[in-house]
C-alpha cells in the first residue's frame, strides 16, 4: 500500500513553525520522531521511503514532522535541548489531535523518545525504537568493546569526511552503503534540502554527546527495540545497551548494513511493528501488472566521467536523461525512473520496447557515448509509479549481458515478437545473480526478417498466434491477458 503525500501543516512553539503531517485511517497513533535529518514532502518522492510509509499507515494513523532546523521546518541559530525537542513532540500531538499514541523513535529520534515516554507515559501506549542509542562509544567508551570502539570509529572517520562535503552523496557510505547509484543521486539532494551544511555538522556533533542511560529505568511502558547487526551508523552494541536498560523490552535484530533500512526489504522490520502495535500482521495484496521493462545504461561511464570532468560529465548526463524522456514517451512507454547513467522504462509490449531502445543507440551517438539495452515481459509489482518484483531483476540482470551499443533479450522476449521481423542471435543460457534458475538471452541482429505470409487456408495458425498460446498455457493467469494481446495484434486486418 503506498499512501499519496498528505497535506503540509504547521504548528508553532515558542515562535518556532514545526511542519507536521497526518495519514492513515488506524485505529491507533503513531508519532514518528524522526533521525538524523527529514523531509515531510520530498520523502513521498522515493518509491521505498513511500511504500515504508504507506505501509505504517495501514494499521496506524500515522503521524510525522520534521525537527526545527530541518526540512520544512524553521530554521533555527542552535540546536535545542533534549527537554525542549520534548515538548516539540507535545506540540505535534496536540495540533494532530492525539490524546494517546505509540511512539517511534528512529535513530536520533531514540533519545528523545526515551525521554518524552519517562516524562509524559499518560500520553505514550508503547515505545518502538529502531537504529538508536541511549549513548555512543564516542561519548561512553567505557560501555562498550574495545572492537565495537574501533568499528564506530572507522564508520565515524567516513561520515565526519562526508559532512565536510555534505549534499554530494558520500554520507550514505555510512548510512546507506548498498543504495543503488541512481538512489545516491536522489538522496544527495534530499540531504542538501534537509539540512544546511553546518546544521548537518552540529546534528552530528550533538549526537555523540547524548547520554540518556539513566532515564532508561524511568520508561515504564511497552518497549521493542529494532536494530540491523551490521548498521555502520549506530552499532549494534548501543541498540542492545538501550534494551538491556528498558524494564521489559523486548529486542529483535535483522540482518544487512544499511542503517536507513527501508530502501530494501523492510517488511521484516514493519511486521514486527505492527504485531507490537496491533497483536497481528496483515499485509496487503501487492499490486501486480504486466509490463515489457527496458533497461538502458551508458557504457563505461566511469571512465567517461573520469575524461570528461564532473560538470562536462554532468551536462551529458542532463542531455542523457532528457533523450530518454523524449524518445521513451515518443515510442508509447514511460520512464519509471532514472538510475545513474542509465533507466529504467515500461512498455505495454515488448517489441515497443525494443524499437525505442534501437532508437536511442543511434540518438545517444550525438553525446558521444554509448548505450547498452535489456528487455524483458513480466508480472511485476506496482509500487506507486515504480515498478519491482522478479521481472525487474530479470530485465537489469538481461541488460548486464549486453555489450556497447546491443540490445540483448529474455526469451520470453524472444518468443512474444515472433512475426515482427526482429532476428536475434542466440547468447546461451545463463544463470542471473539474485533469479533462480538459468536463462536463455538473445541479442537484436540489425537486420529485419519479411513478413511472415498470411494463409487463407482454414486452421492456418500464425507463427505469433502459436508463441501466444504456447505462452498461455505456461505463464501465470496474470500475465496471460498480455499473450491474447498479442495474439489480437497478430491477427491479419
Amino acid at each position: 500500500m503506498v499512501v499519496q503525500p498528505p497535506a503540509t501543516q504547521y504548528v508553532e512553539r515558542d515562535g518556532v513553525s514545526i511542519a507536521y503531517q497526518v495519514t492513515g485511517d488506524g485505529p491507533i497513533d503513531m508519532l514518528v520522531s524522526p533521525g538524523f535529518i527529514s523531509h515531510l514532502d520530498l520523502q513521498w518522492t522515493d518509491p521505498s521511503t513511500a511504500k515504508f510509509l504507506g505501509r505504517l499507515a495501514s494499521f496506524t494513523r500515522l503521524i510525522m514532522y520534521d525537527k526545527p532546523g530541518t526540512g520544512l521546518s524553521d530554521p533555527i541559530p542552535q540546536l535545542p535541548t533534549l527537554e525542549e525537542r520534548c515538548a516539540d513532540m507535545e506540540a505535534v500531538l496536540d495540533a494532530a489531535g492525539s490524546r494517546h499514541a505509540v511512539l517511534l523513535g528512529i535513530s536520533e529520534g531514540g533519545p528523545t523518545s526515551v525521554v518524552f515516554s519517562a516524562m509524559r507515559p499518560e500520553r505514550i501506549i508503547s515505545l518502538i525504537l529502531y537504529g538508536s542509542f541511549a549513548t555512543m562509544p564516542q561519548r561512553a567508551p567505557e560501555a562498550f568493546s574495545r572492537e565495537a570502539r574501533e568499528r564506530i570509529e572507522v564508520h565515524h572517520g567516513q561520515l565526519t569526511e562526508a559532512i565536510e562535503h555534505w549534499g554530494d552523496g558520500h554520507a550514505l557510505k555510512v548510512f546507506a552503503p548498498t543504495m543503488a547509484e541512481g538512489q545516491q543521486r536522489f538522496f544527495a539532494m534530499f540531504a542538501r534540502a534537509a539540512a544546511s551544511p553546518s546544521m548537518a555538522r552540529a546534528l552530528v556533533e550533538t549526537v555523540m554527546q547524548i547520554d540518556v542511560r539513566d532515564v532508561l529505568p524511568s520508561v515504564q511502558v511497552p518497549a521493542l527495540v529494532l536494530h540491523v547487526e551490521g548498521d555502520r551508523a549506530v552499532p549494534v552494541e548501543a541498540a542492545q545497551l538501550m534494551a538491556e536498560g528498558i524494564p521489559g523490552a523486548h529486542f529483535v535484530t535483522f540482518p544487512g548494513i544499511d542503517h536507513v533500512f527501508w530502501i530494501r526489504d523492510f517488511e521484516a522490520v514493519v511486521d514486527e511493528m505492527e504485531q507490537f502495535v496491533t497483536g497481528s500482521v496483515h499485509r496487503g495484496a501487492p499490486s501486480r501488472v504486466l509490463a515489457s521493462v527496458l533497461f538502458t545504461d551508458i557504457v563505461a561511464s566511469t571512465e567517461r566521467a573520469a575524461e570528461l570532468g564532473d560538470g562536462v560529465w554532468r551536462d551529458v548526463l542532463e542531455r542523457h536523461d532528457a533523450l530518454v524522456d523524449r524518445v521513451v514517451a515518443e515510442g508509447g512507454g514511460r520512464v519509471v525512473k532514472h538510475i545513474g547513467d542509465g533507466a529504467l522504462s515500461a512498455f505495454d509490449g515488448p517489441a515497443n520496447a525494443i524499437r525505442c531502445a534501437e532508437v536511442l543507440r543511434e540518438a545517444v551517438k550525438e553525446l558521444d557515448i554509448e548505450l547498452r539495452a535489456g528487455v524483458h515481459t513480466g508480472e511485476c509489482e506496482a509500487i506507486g509509479d515504480d515498478l519491482g518484483g522478479l521481472a525487474v531483476h530479470i530485465g537489469a540482470r538481461v541488460g548486464a549481458l549486453a555489450g556497447p551499443g546491443e540490445v540483448v533479450v529474455s526469451n520470453t522476449v524472444k518468443e512474444l515478437v515472433v512475426g515482427s521481423g526482429m532476428q536475434f542471435v542466440d547468447r546461451g543460457e545463463h544463470e542471473l545473480k539474485g533469479v533462480p534458475g538459468s536463462w536463455r538471452v538473445y541479442a537484436l541482429r540489425d537486420e529485419r526478417a519479411a513478413s511472415a505470409p498470411l494463409d487463407g487456408a482454414a486452421g492456418y495458425m500464425r507463427p505469433s498466434d502459436r508463441v501466444a498460446v504456447s505462452l498461455a498455457r505456461r505463464i501465470p493467469r496474470t500475465m496471460r491477458l498480455g499473450a491474447r494481446l498479442a495474439s489480437r495484434r497478430a491477427q491479419p486486418a
